[in-house]
């Protein structure tokens, strides 16, 4: 359920620019993109997992709220990560 090592640190290392650069809003967008996808999978097979689906709640609007703070403080910044995560707006 959980990122492995190497795809967390695939992830931090395009978005980021290096490897340590985690805090950045576009790494941590990116972070809760690829755990709602797998939370989102999961949920296909198994619709009656209350507990995850709640959990993915959390996560959508964690992930809500730092694209309205990129929006609203960097909106090329954000109009990119949309482009390259593919989420619509």
């Amino acid at each position: 359920m959980s990122l492995t090592k190497d795809i967390k640190a695939d992830i931090i290392s395009r978005f980021g620019g290096s490897e340590k650069n985690t805090g950045k809003a576009e790494v941590q967008i990116a972070l809760y993109s690829r755990r709602i996808s797998d939370l989102t999978d999961h949920l296909k097979q198994h619709p009656k997992d209350k507990h995850s689906r709640h959990g993915l709640l959390k996560l959508v609007g964690k992930r809500k709220s730092l694209l309205g703070y990129l929006k609203k403080t960097d909106i090329e910044r954000y109009r990119q990560v949309l482009a390259d995560l593919e989420l619509r707006k």
